[in-house]
This record gives structure tokens, C-alpha cells and sequence, in this order.
């Protein structure tokens, strides 16, 4: 008799036979996750731009915001699998989510605000607006702050950027919620309630590990010193920013300073640190991360988060 073993293969099939089984991938894509039925973000969103503003200034503040939050949640997303504990790698990652979707909304705003953005793609390409300016820019091209894109140091590192990075956030999008653009503000409605955890996370673990161990103080106190340098170009007023402002669909974030300044001064006094005397890391020329000028840490991260995109521009994922 012939007792060949059945073939496993066959018997347990594969991981991907669900999913032809039930999908004909010649005319219903809708099993993959790139370019094809996601749904417009915006869908069902009234995006015209008000009379009195102009879109070329609202979709480069809207690149600026979204920008910042890309970057971030990359940042943020690198711990996965190497924080301290599950939980953290969890809280981590979520935050890391929560700022992903900001960054879509608001990319997406920005090319509905003005097309001309947009990197052209190849004819053909089914990459959505928001992810051909993820996906396709160079870092001249991005307008987020420096202080999101440096690489990320030790968790104290993390911890302290995330506090000074969600604590002005938090500042200019519970500003940001009465814009004149229902958009933005619809987006940032929802990014407060978001941006509240995020520093209050933060906030909670810089005096965690402020009053810890003699190690974990001397991280946390070689992190803010390292981080802080980063932190008023958060503060600083791009001429976008002021035009917008002036028209009440965005927020200078000169005017969130003394907010700012009063948070950090309470968790810092609550952990016995001392604010940091040093001063702003300089631009070239005036030119900073909003300007498009960046450390070469935006390269390398870019280089990492595009190139399969880029390898295949009218792919389907």
C-alpha cells in the first residue's frame, strides 16, 4: 500500500487562498489595502476654501501640521517591538497611529486646498493624493520642525520630545478647532482629544523618570538637554502661518507660547528639574524645518519610509 503523507501544503492551504477564494482579483481589488478602494478620507466633506484665503497658504500650513505628524508618528512608530515593556510598545504605537491619521487628514486637505502640490506620478497610478505627498516628496519639499525628525535617543529621548512636541500641539489644535475652515477644524477637534493622552503620557512617565532611579534622572536630564534647543522652532511664526492666522483659519503659534510655557514650568517644578537656559538651534540664513531645511536625519528617515513606494509607483498593495 501506498501511505505517501498528504501533502501539508494542500491540506492547510495558503494564507492567502481566503482571500482568492472569496475576492476575483480581476474586478474586485477590494482585498488590498493600497491604492484601490480606500476611501477618500475627505469623502463627503465640503472643501471648498473660503473666499478670503489663499489656497496655496492653506495647503502649505496644512502640509506644515501634517508634516510634523508624519514625521512623529515614524519616529514613534521605530519603537515597535523595542520599548521598554508591552504596555509602552503598545502605548507607543498608538500614539503613533493617532498621529498618522492626523497627518492623512491634513495632507489630504492640503490637496484638496490646491492640487499643485501634489508630486505628479506616473500615468496610471492609483497612489491617493495624501500618500503621493507622504510617498513622493523629497525633504526639501517637507515643512515639518526639526525637533520631530532627529533620530530617537534612549526612551527618556522619546519621552521628553513627545512632551514638548504634544504639549504645544495640544495648544494650537484646541485653537485650531474654531477655524474658519470646517475642515481644519473638524480635524482638529478630533486631534485633541488625542493630543491630550499624548502629553499627559508624556508627562506622567518625565516625572516617572525624574524621580526614579540616579540612572533614569540622568537620561531624562540629558535628554532635555539634548531635546530642548529643538523646541521654540515649534514656537516660531512662519509668514504661512501668520497669512492664515490673519484670516482666521489658523493659528500662530507665537500665541500659544505662555500656555506652553506654563505646562512645562508645572511638570517640571513637579519634577524637581530646572528649565533648560539653552538656547534655540539655529536656522541657515533664517531658514528652518519649515523653510524646508533639515538635518540629514529627515534623508535617512525618508529613504527608509519611501522606498517601496518609490519602487513601484503604480503598484497595488
Amino acid at each position: 500500500m501506498n501511505h505517501s503523507s498528504p501533502d501539508p501544503g494542500h491540506q492547510q492551504g495558503s494564507a492567502y487562498d481566503g482571500l482568492l477564494e472569496h475576492h476575483d482579483v480581476a474586478g474586485d481589488a477590494s482585498q488590498w489595502a493600497f491604492g484601490t478602494d480606500f476611501e477618500d478620507p475627505l469623502a463627503g466633506v465640503d472643501t471648498t476654501v473660503p473666499d478670503d484665503v489663499d489656497p496655496a497658504a492653506l495647503a502649505t500650513y496644512c502640509l506644515m501640521l501634517g508634516d510634523d505628524a508624519l514625521v512623529m508618528s515614524h519616529r514613534l512608530g521605530e519603537w515597535c517591538s523595542r520599548a521598554p515593556d508591552l504596555e509602552e510598545d503598545i502605548a507607543l504605537a498608538n500614539t503613533a497611529l493617532d498621529l498618522l491619521g492626523q497627518a492623512r487628514l491634513l495632507l489630504a486637505r492640503a490637496a484638496a486646498a490646491d492640487a499643485s502640490v501634489v508630486p505628479v506620478l506616473p500615468a496610471g497610478s492609483p497612489v491617493p493624493a495624501e500618500d503621493a505627498l507622504a510617498f513622493f516628496r523629497g525633504p526639501g519639499d517637507y515643512r515639518n520642525v526639526r525637533l520631530v525628525e532627529v533620530p530617537n535617543g534612549d526612551f527618556a529621548h522619546t519621552v521628553v520630545r513627545l512632551l514638548l512636541f504634544a504639549t504645544v500641539r495640544l495648544a494650537l489644535l484646541t485653537r485650531l478647532s474654531g477655524s474658519r475652515d470646517p475642515v481644519l477644524s473638524a480635524i482638529a477637534v478630533k486631534g485633541v482629544k488625542e493630543l491630550t493622552y499624548h502629553r499627559d503620557y508624556a508627562g506622567r512617565w518625565f516625572l516617572t523618570l525624574a524621580q526614579g532611579t540616579e540612572e533614569s534622572r540622568r537620561r531624562l536630564l540629558t535628554a532635555l538637554d539634548e531635546v530642548w534647543p529643538l523646541h521654540p522652532e515649534l514656537l516660531a511664526t512662519h509668514p504661512v502661518e501668520a497669512a492664515v492666522a490673519a484670516v482666521g483659519v489658523g493659528v500662530d503659534p507665537a500665541e500659544v507660547r505662555e500656555e506652553v510655557d506654563a505646562v512645562l514650568a508645572q511638570v517640571l517644578t513637579a519634577s524637581d528639574v530646572e528649565r533648560p537656559e539653552r538656547g534655540a538651534l539655529a536656522g541657515v540664513r533664517g531658514r528652518t524645518g519649515r523653510h524646508g531645511l533639515h538635518t540629514e536625519a529627515l534623508s535617512l528617515l525618508l529613504a527608509e519610509m519611501q522606498v517601496v513606494a518609490r519602487e513601484h509607483p503604480v503598484g497595488q498593495w
